[in-house]
């Protein structure tokens, strides 16, 4: 299982919804939630997609720093 701690917080601190981070993604909210919740690894090009959106660095949503 992998490990994303601030994702759900970073989404929903701006009140958006799974299925509005998944169309930024180009995928589904499915997809998203499984990202989310750690059940698969999310590709590189999304936590660098997604760290770009927040204006936060890749480590930060890795929960590294």
């Amino acid at each position: 299982m992998y490990c994303y701690p601030r994702l759900r917080d970073l989404r929903e601190d701006r009140d958006l919804t799974q299925a509005a981070i998944g169309q930024l993604l180009g995928t589904t909210q499915q997809q998203y939630y499984k990202y989310e919740k750690g059940i698969q690894e999310i590709p590189a090009h999304h936590l660098i997609t997604l760290a770009d959106f927040y204006c936060v660095s890749v480590d930060y949503l890795l929960g590294r720093k």
